[in-house]
């Protein structure tokens, strides 16, 4: 086994939050959908916080028009801070302060086309350089004692390569994923041969699904250059990994928790809920309200049969 010391450390993740967020409108006609709030703050905060948590030292947003109020949400706020401060509110000061990222450790550069997740990766390269680097989706969310992130550079710290954040879907859900074609099992982590991009669920070589979570070495880049188009026409980043695999080691991770899908309506819905549940200071509130609107909801159902 190879020590931590063997491997370039991960230090920059990148974050494609160019997106419209279409199916959030009209709520994302001027705000970013990353803006949107999950219990006290928004989206990107939480991903930020899992980057920062799992070492993460530089931040790279790959943004899109209209997406200034992500870089604002990150920046000092010195009228609304003394604000907080003179009326004694320290406990949402601290909360504040907390968003504000270190200077100098914000980047930003810009997918002017939305051509796939693997040209929004390309976008970063100046910014990434060649050293490895992490990706984050910000509509996938983690529910997890331990950041998946954090428990992803602990696995790459053991076994390099190239890595993404895998979990088992039902066989119907696989036309909905990329999913992995394993060459070998080991338990947390599998070596990967093959990668689908939603397959036909009878043609599905397994049925772990990649989740928006990616550690990569900088010779993606390379292979992105080519702005090869697979599925839907765009440029896909599976295509890209799967022909890196090639010539370097493919993970997948099984990580520990929970994974919640943001980009949906419903999934941000249910992400809500399932974080509001775990919420230490809100969850039994929230667990009496959901019991007291499903009786509501039982009732008026009994009602309407009887009539």
């Amino acid at each position: 086994m190879c020590s931590q010391s063997s491997y370039k450390p991960v230090r920059k993740a990148v974050f494609p939050v160019a997106g419209l967020g279409t199916r959030f409108l009209p709520a994302t006609k001027v705000m970013p959908k990353e803006m949107l709030p999950l219990g006290d703050r928004p989206l990107i905060q939480h991903a930020y916080e899992e980057a920062r948590e799992a070492g993460i030292e530089e931040f790279i947003f790959v943004t899109g028009r209209q997406k200034e109020m992500l870089e604002e949400h990150f920046d000092f706020q010195p009228e609304l801070e003394q604000v907080l401060e003179s009326r004694g509110k320290t406990d949402l000061l601290q909360k504040v302060r907390e968003t504000e990222m270190p200077a100098g450790k914000l980047f930003t550069t810009r997918q002017p086309k939305a051509l796939g997740l693997g040209h929004a990766i390309w976008c970063a390269k100046e910014l990434v350089g060649d050293e490895p680097f992490a990706v984050i989706l910000p509509d996938d969310v983690f529910l997890a004692r331990k950041g998946c992130l954090a428990q992803m550079v602990d696995a790459y710290n053991q076994s390099g390569g190239n890595m993404m954040a895998v979990t088992e879907v039902s066989k119907e859900d696989t036309a909905r994923y990329g999913i992995v074609d394993i060459a070998e099992d080991n338990g947390k982590t599998v070596a990967v041969k093959g990668l689908v991009e939603k397959p036909n669920p009878e043609q599905a070589p397994s049925r772990l699904a990649i989740m928006g979570r990616y550690i990569l070495q900088p010779e993606i880049f390379g292979i992105l250059s080519a702005f090869d188009k697979g599925a839907g026409g765009e440029i896909q980043l599976t295509d890209a990994m799967l022909k890196l695999s090639k010539q370097q080691p493919l993970h997948g991770f099984r990580y520990d928790g929970k994974r919640y899908d943001c980009g949906t309506k419903l999934g941000f819905i249910e992400t809500n809920i399932a974080f509001g549940l775990a919420d230490p200071e809100i969850g039994p509130q929230v667990r009496k309200t959901l019991a007291s609107l499903l009786d509501e909801t039982n009732e008026t159902d009994s009602s309407h049969e009887a009539a």
